[in-house]
């Protein structure tokens, strides 16, 4: 499972975590699920951040098969919800939450991200904790 840190700083090569996280696409194996709602907040900073070819050259990275966008379905907003009440003080936001209920939904241990805050302190239903990567 895929949140929005890595693939921004695997696409912007000013990014401090850049050669981490493209290094790490490079070599995890491919398909890597991506949350439908992690799309846009992608293009948001990469839009902020790079010229239009970077953003447009993650979208077709989207149909490329090495990244597989897994829809966010209504248990998963449900999900989501109840993550953002639960952690209302840690402000967990709706695409980390719909990350940790895509996660779970699909028994997806591992989550590629750089927000160690927020994925440390909240415990999936699924497992003990999640194993952060890059």
């Amino acid at each position: 499972m895929v949140d929005t840190g890595p693939l921004v700083a695997a696409a912007l090569v000013d990014d401090p975590d850049h050669e981490a996280c493209a290094a790490w696409f490079r070599m995890v194996p491919a398909p890597l699920s991506v949350p439908d709602l992690v799309i846009p907040e992608v293009c948001y900073l990469l839009a902020q951040g790079a010229q239009a070819p970077v953003e447009g050259a993650f979208l077709r990275s989207l149909v490329s098969g090495r990244l597989n966008v897994e829809h966010v379905v209504n248990a998963d907003l449900e999900r989501a919800a109840e993550l953002v009440e639960q952690y209302a003080d840690l402000g967990l936001g709706a695409v980390d939450a719909s990350v940790i209920a895509v996660a779970e939904r699909l028994g997806a241990a591992e989550i590629a991200t750089l927000d160690h805050r927020h994925f440390t302190v909240v415990r999936p239903r699924h497992a003990a904790a999640f194993a952060l990567l890059p």
